[in-house]
This record gives structure tokens, sequence and C-alpha cells, in this order.
């Protein structure tokens, strides 16, 4: 009889080795898994996006986007995904889909996204050139500043794409959610993209 597991693996458990990728020599491109997160959607429902906002505003003391940005709090971070629609990203539970239904009741439906999406975190002084390749969004820092976010596709997969607060080193912070099913075919694609300027791949299990 076969031995089966049933431990909980990350769908790019495969796919993204940690080491060095690519070309030899300093690294242009760094990409991280991070793993063990919160996701939340919240959608507003017919006729109740004011209420959700002002549910939004009570819970996380920040309006939510209304428009393609990421917004953070000492502990979440807020990212549109739509119309009237945004996930909740967060670690350790404080804002998992049990905390946050009680003040989204009749306002807003949710949907735990926790295990249905994979985040991957770009950053490195050639990381703009590498999404560049996979992504027809201007990422220009005077287009796609510091909060800015975009519902699109990658080399013909759907994203959330958002920019993190840049990198102690002062490189931009790129960060990716990929529907988990399509997660390891994009990161096969990212790292044929990013091969030229070499590249580091890791883990983390804190936000970007």
């Amino acid at each position: 009889m076969a031995d089966f597991s049933w431990d909980v693996r990350s769908p790019l458990d495969r796919a993204l080795v940690a080491g060095p990728y690519g070309a030899p020599g300093e690294a242009g491109v760094s990409l991280t898994e991070i793993r063990n997160f919160d996701l939340v959607q919240v959608m507003a429902r017919r006729g109740k996006a004011g209420e959700m906002g002002k549910a939004a505003k009570a819970r996380f003391g920040i309006a939510a986007p209304e428009t393609p940005k990421a917004v953070g709090t000492a502990d979440a971070t807020l990212i549109w995904s739509g119309p009237d629609q945004f996930f909740v990203l967060s670690k350790g539970g404080r804002h998992s889909i049990e905390a946050l239904a009680p003040g989204f009741a009749g306002s807003a439906s949710l949907s735990d996204q926790s295990h249905a999406r994979a985040l991957i975190s770009v950053s490195g002084d050639k990381a703009r050139a590498m999404l560049a390749k996979l992504s027809s969004i201007d990422l220009h820092p005077d287009v796609f500043g510091v909060g800015a976010a975009a519902a699109t596709s990658m080399d013909h997969t759907s994203i959330t794409l958002w920019r993190g607060k840049d990198r102690a080193d002062g490189h931009a912070v790129f960060n990716l959610l990929v529907f988990a099913t399509f997660a390891e075919s994009l990161s096969h694609t990212m790292l044929d993209s990013a091969a030229e300027y070499g590249l580091t791949i890791g883990h983390s299990e804190q936000l970007a």
C-alpha cells in the first residue's frame, strides 16, 4: 500500500528551491516565497459598499482601498482586488475569517483565500526588467509608486500585484498573489525571465 502524507505543503515547494539560480555573480533579482499567511477576501454585498467601508474603518482604523492600491496597518495590509472588494493580508490569525466575520456581518461576504493563493515577493535592481517581460503594467516608480496595486495578468495568469515598501537598500519590492493551482507554472516562467540577471530564491514567513 502506498504511503500518504497529510502534511500541508506549499504549492511552490518543488518549484522554488532556496539558493542561487541563473547567471553567476551578484544576483539582480531576489525572489522570495512568503509562507503561512492569512488572506481573506472581503466583497461588499449589493448596495452595502458604504456599510462595508465603515466596518473596515472600525476594524482597521483606516479606510479600505477604493482604487487600485494597498494600504497598511500595524498588523495587516488591505489590498484592492476589484470594485467594492479587497483582500486582508495578515499573520497569526488576528484577522482570520473567523475574527473578521462579526464586524462585516450583513455588509460583506468573506472568503478565506489563505490556502488558495501563493504569495511571491520580487525585488532587486533588475526586478522591474524581469517583470516587464511578463506584464504590460508600467512599473516605473513615477507611475507605480509604493502602495500602487493592480489586478492584472502575467504570462496569461491572473494575479494581484502591488508595490510594498522599498527595501533598506532602496530596491523596490513587488508582491504577487497568484492562485495556488497556477503558482508553479508562473514561477517557472519567472525563473526563466530572471535567469540572465542572476537570481536568489528564498522563503520567508515575514510579510514584505
